[in-house]
């Protein structure tokens, strides 16, 4: 979504999920789609693919990255083989990194960008970052690697993620980023929803009573229990929002809905869900936003093609939404390719 706001032509993914990818289609109606494992994918004969993605731009991927949140004992995951919970394959989630970087040479497209955990580049996992580079190099990439925080980048959530950018060596541009832009509060996001409703248990309300606003119910817990439930604060963007929830409203006794989620991730306002929960979604996601200033600056930077900042989506003018058409607001100045 965030490409596809930024004015380029998204030919679509490969998803192993069922239900991710219902939602995908959905969402986008890609040209597209396979229903697969990247592993699966990267051993179709390049003949049997569609010419265009033999020619692309851009590659992205966000390879999942779990073993390398900083979340849980990371580093006894490594090595080991684990699946999400609907029930996709049991995979080794540390080797899909070196499983994309495959797609790359199988595809050679001009750049690649493949977004990741900040965990990623802390402790013994620094280790895994020099096996990317060094991959990128084998392959013929020049690689840059990013820490990016989306609330200076149009969202009101303080998301951290590396983005790593790796450029074909004939292309002699390179990319540097500089996001300053202004801090965007959950009060704001959350501007014009009519009245939310969502739940909350006896005991989160408890803890929700005593909790100020900015922290986490373990703030006040006699035994530092509930340190995901965090109660917003109205004038500050949200901390990151994760798969598992546990955002609660600044000043009513709820959980955030998925409209809240929605806005929290600049998602727009009609994405269709089908029966998931939207902090799932979003939980699992790059908001697009975040993914829209990236392309923007790629675009600029590597293609030659200029945007407006003046008119780049955000939370003060009118959120873009998804149309019938699949088409969607663009601040370029010139067509993509």
């Amino acid at each position: 979504m965030g490409y596809k706001l930024a004015g380029f032509n998204v030919l679509g993914g490969i998803e192993i999920d069922p239900k991710m990818m219902e939602i995908y289609r959905i969402n986008h109606n890609p040209k597209h789609s396979y229903l697969m494992g990247v592993q699966e994918f990267k051993d179709i004969p390049n003949i049997e693919l569609p010419p265009e993605l033999l020619d692309l731009d851009i590659l992205d991927g966000s390879p999942p990255c779990s073993s390398f949140s900083m979340s849980g004992s990371r580093e006894k995951k490594w090595g080991s083989k684990h699946h999400f919970r609907e029930g996709q394959a049991v995979q080794h989630l540390d080797d899909l990194f070196f499983d994309f970087i495959d797609v790359t040479v199988k595809l050679k497209p001009k750049m690649v960008i493949a977004e990741n955990v900040k965990g990623l580049i802390m402790g013994n996992a620094k280790g895994y970052v020099k096996q990317i580079f060094a991959r990128f190099k084998a392959a013929g990439y020049t690689t840059k690697l990013f820490l990016l925080n989306s609330s200076v980048m149009g969202v009101p959530q303080r998301r951290e993620r590396t983005v790593f950018v790796a450029v074909r060596n004939d292309i002699k541009q390179h990319v540097s980023f500089d996001f300053e832009e202004t801090i965007i509060s959950v009060k704001e996001a959350f501007s014009g929803l009519s009245k939310q409703y969502g739940d909350i248990s006896p005991e989160q309300k408890k803890w929700y009573k005593l909790t100020k606003e900015g922290a986490s119910f373990s703030s006040v817990h006699p035994k530092k229990h509930w340190f995901n439930s965090i109660r917003l604060h109205r004038n500050k963007s949200s901390p990151t929002l994760t798969a598992n929830g546990g955002l609660f409203h600044y000043n009513q006794y709820r959980k955030i809905t998925n409209m809240e989620c929605f806005r929290i991730q600049s998602f727009p306002d009609d994405f269709c869900l089908l029966r998931m929960k939207g902090s799932y979604i979003c939980g699992m996601s790059v908001p697009p936003f975040m993914m829209q200033r990236i392309a923007l600056e790629v675009g600029k930077q590597i293609f030659g093609i200029e945007y407006d900042m003046q008119i780049v989506n955000n939370f003060t003018g009118q959120q873009a939404k998804l149309e019938e058409s699949g088409e969607t607001f663009s601040p370029l100045l010139a067509n993509a390719s």
